[in-house]
């Protein structure tokens, strides 16, 4: 007797080796882009607020509220405005992937700041200062 499910058991298993490669192949591509500027701005614009901060030694601090109320927003140009409820900053940025370093450079004086990326997905970005603290922002 011939077996009727043989050639549907071995097309389903071809179809589900298919998808699995475009699945793998496509979470590939997405570790690829993990660390390019487009994680920081999106296609056009991102903006990111403090979520959690420790100082050099790894110690949890405290976001006081007005910290908790600043955000970045990073342009795909390569502007970014910062603001607060009384302040506001603008400038260029720039992502060096392979130093995982972020560079902010104030527009109207020469205040430059660097950060290594030490952490970056669509969510969550953690920078650490040169002094070994870190800050956490979340993708609003």
């Amino acid at each position: 007797m011939k077996n009727v499910f043989a050639v549907p058991v071995k097309v389903s298993l071809t179809y589900l080796l298919v998808l699995c490669l475009s699945v793998l192949s496509f979470s590939c591509n997405k570790k690829q882009e993990a660390g390019s500027p487009s994680m920081i701005s999106g296609a056009t614009s991102k903006v990111w607020k403090a979520s959690k901060e420790t100082n050099a030694a790894g110690d949890k601090e405290s976001l006081s509220s007005e910290e908790k109320q600043q955000q970045i927003q990073f342009f795909a140009n390569g502007n970014f405005t910062q603001t607060s409820e009384s302040q506001s900053a603008n400038g260029t940025w720039a992502y060096d992937d392979a130093a995982k370093n972020l560079a902010l450079t104030y527009s109207g004086n020469s205040v430059s700041e660097n950060f290594k990326v030490t952490e970056i997905d669509e969510d969550d970005l953690k920078l650490q200062a040169p002094d070994g603290s870190t800050l956490t922002l979340k993708a609003e």
